[in-house]
């Protein structure tokens, strides 16, 4: 038996995919069923730059007042880093268009709203563990994060 082929119920379905970041979604009803799936959009990984060069005799020098990159599992470590408690897709801003929660340089106060990390379709607060400056945002807004991955640092 051939199900009805209906092109506008597969548009709204990638509309869905496309704001909610889904990479699949399937419909059911008396009729048949629709699926719609779309491949998850690459992620680049960052390598150290110690790791892509070769050793250099001396350490390059750092400029006044510029920190130096610090690989991802030194950011782990570091005692101001704000780790991500869940995996999922974090947000910088509340909504599309309206001011970031905080920029490098901003004091905050402690349980101050960092950012959003949207899990199972819920929006999960990531607030400040304690008052300093966020001197870092490690992550871009509507990237996917994982778990005990460092988010931003906070000093």
């Amino acid at each position: 038996m051939a199900i009805p082929f209906d092109p506008s119920a597969v548009r709204a379905l990638a509309t869905i995919l496309a704001e909610t970041g889904l990479t699949e979604i399937e419909i059911e009803g008396k009729d048949g069923r629709i699926r719609v799936a779309r491949a998850p959009a690459p992620t680049t990984v960052a390598m150290p730059a110690a790791a892509l060069a070769p050793p250099a005799a001396a350490p390059a020098p750092v400029a006044a007042g510029v920190p130096a990159e610090a690989p991802a599992e030194d950011l782990v470590r570091h005692p101001g880093a704000v780790l991500s408690p869940m995996v999922g897709i974090a947000y910088l801003v509340p909504e599309p268009g309206a001011q970031p929660f905080v920029t490098p340089g901003q004091s905050v106060a402690a349980g101050q709203t960092l950012l959003l990390i949207e899990a199972m379709k819920t929006f999960n607060q990531i607030k400040a563990p304690k008052a300093g400056t966020v001197t870092r945002i490690l992550i871009a807004s509507g990237a996917p994060v994982e778990y005990g991955e460092p988010l931003l640092i906070l000093e």
